[in-house]
């Protein structure tokens, strides 16, 4: 199958309220193109030097997602193209987003990453870590990296049970931080969750956005 039926076949199982990120790291701009002609227009990455490769060669009106782990030192880099960082996992991440956001006039959208899952591999903030660091209520004083939500990853396994279990345990936690903390912040609302094998699970628990590579592109090209 084509990319774009692929596409066409996915949207048909995602509501509308849902944004369909399309992981296109390891794809050459050939894949994300195909898949932009066909209508998409948000697209993951995870490595600076490759996004900064694509977005110099591809469409302008391309909504550039960061969704792998994010060194400080690569932070000035892909601010001036990214729209939304799925993987803040630090206060110091998010003041160097800040400074440098700052630096060129543009509101970021950062997702809290949280760690939901039993691999150790798996980055983020463990729920009780996050709460402390929005208790020092710093985050009230930013201005440019906009605090927008949470982000995270399930086991991967395929006990489907234990996945929606952390699915859940992931909402939960946004709606604790949201009654807690964002109440009055309408720009916190975004719940990410869920990849090609999972994302009808995390659709089920709430999510707002998923990140679909592989059932839109096949397997990766590295």
């Amino acid at each position: 199958m084509s990319i774009a039926s692929n596409l066409t076949e996915i949207r048909s199982t995602i509501p509308d309220h849902v944004k369909l990120i399309a992981v296109s790291k390891f794809h050459p701009c050939e894949a994300i193109l195909e898949a932009y002609n066909a209508g998409q227009r948000i697209f993951g990455e995870s490595r600076q030097q490759e996004v900064e490769q694509k977005q110099n060669l591809l469409p302008s009106d391309i909504q550039w997602h960061f969704i792998g782990h994010l060194q400080t030192n690569k932070v000035k880099a892909i601010l001036p193209y990214t729209h939304t960082i799925h993987s803040v996992d630090s206060w110091k991440l998010i003041s160097e987003i800040e400074k440098n956001a700052a630096k060129i006039g543009k509101t970021i959208n950062c997702l809290l990453e949280i760690h939901i899952a039993d691999e150790e591999s798996k980055l983020g903030f463990d729920f009780d870590e996050c709460e402390k660091m929005l208790d020092q209520n710093n985050w009230q004083s930013l201005k440019y990296a906009r605090i927008a939500g949470v982000m995270g990853m399930a086991t991967y396994t395929d006990d489907e049970k234990k996945v929606r279990e952390e699915f859940k345990a992931l909402r939960s936690f946004f709606d604790c931080l949201k009654q807690d903390y964002f109440k009055d912040f309408d720009y916190f609302s975004e719940i990410s969750m869920g990849m090609s094998h999972d994302y009808r699970i995390a659709i089920e628990e709430g999510s707002t956005m998923v990140r679909i590579g592989t059932s839109i592109f096949g397997e990766r090209e590295y």
